[in-house]
């Protein structure tokens, strides 16, 4: 028997994985559209409800205090429904790709291409915004391919099931960790592109304003850009109304503060801009940022 405080055993993590492979196979066997708007009713009937709505709301005081309760409450409720709708358009991967020009708006793909042709290493930087796995698709829509560092599930038969899942993507997809810092240096001593999602908080980051509040931030972005010269395109996915159907946003190269010699500066003047660029997205649609990361410190 497991002690007290140690890891979820085998067999939880076998049942967990069986019952989210299943849920899978469910939604696989509904059109795109019907499973992301189950997925939706899901999220605005039972987010609001759960435990972790309340950490929604007190993030959404701290950061948007021009809110009131029932403002909120809304904005939580959209949230959650974003959320779900990603969840469930996981298995339908597949069928975005296929469908790609009747779901997707592109807007900027250049700015993409651009990355390719100009000789340096690239960044595309995003954030938890809409369906968010559809960045790594759209760059390889434009004909590039991607490096992406993301935290793996605790369940290694998940972090598997979402690899498949993602197989559609196009991606080389690296844990954070040691093999992050390996996957990074190969991609920009290769001239590649690396994609990051900035809005996490990061323990190891360093303390930056965010929504009007110190956040810890990770700062791979700044040091790939101070030290490897790399130029950092944003990329930003908008759900639309109805159904798997998005209007993505490429925009040109950030114009980054101008390199000083004094490296932790330099990162953190960066870093400061990065956070300035999520915060106003965030506020231009808070509904479809994912609200649920505990983001500032307790």
């Amino acid at each position: 028997m497991a002690e007290h405080g140690t890891q979820p055993s085998s067999l939880r993590y076998s049942i967990e994985a069986a019952g989210i492979r299943a849920l899978f196979n469910l939604l696989g066997l509904l059109p795109a559209d019907v499973a992301s708007g189950f997925g939706g009713w899901v999220g605005r009937t039972l987010g609001p409800r759960i435990g972790g709505n309340a950490k929604v709301l007190r993030n959404l005081e701290r950061a948007m205090p021009q809110l009131d309760a029932a403002g909120r409450r809304r904005v939580a409720r959209k949230s959650w429904d974003n959320l779900c709708r990603t969840l469930a358009e996981y298995p339908h991967l597949k069928t975005i790709s296929r469908e790609w020009e009747q779901r997707v708006e592109l807007i900027g793909a250049e700015h993409v291409r651009g990355l390719v042709t100009d000789g340096k290493p690239g960044v595309i930087l995003t954030g938890h915004f809409g369906n968010w796995e559809l960045v790594a698709m759209t760059v390889f829509k434009c004909g590039a391919t991607m490096t992406a560092i993301y935290r793996a599930p605790n369940n290694p038969s998940v972090d598997k099931l979402l690899a498949e899942a993602r197989g559609e993507l196009g991606t080389t997809l690296v844990p954070k960790g040691r093999a992050s810092a390996k996957g990074i240096l190969a991609a920009m001593r290769a001239g590649g592109i690396l994609g990051i999602l900035a809005d996490q908080k990061l323990n190891e980051g360093i303390a930056v304003p965010f929504l009007g509040h110190d956040a810890m931030t990770g700062t791979i972005a700044g040091d790939v850009v101070v030290r490897h010269g790399a130029v950092v395109v944003p990329m930003r996915v908008t759900r639309k109304p109805k159904g798997a159907r998005f209007r993505i946003e490429v925009f040109p190269p950030m114009d980054l503060p101008a390199p000083t010699g004094d490296r932790p500066a330099d990162i953190r003047a960066i870093t400061v801009a990065v956070n300035q660029l999520l915060e106003r997205w965030v506020l231009e649609n808070p509904g479809q940022w994912l609200w649920t990361h505990r983001r500032w410190p307790k």
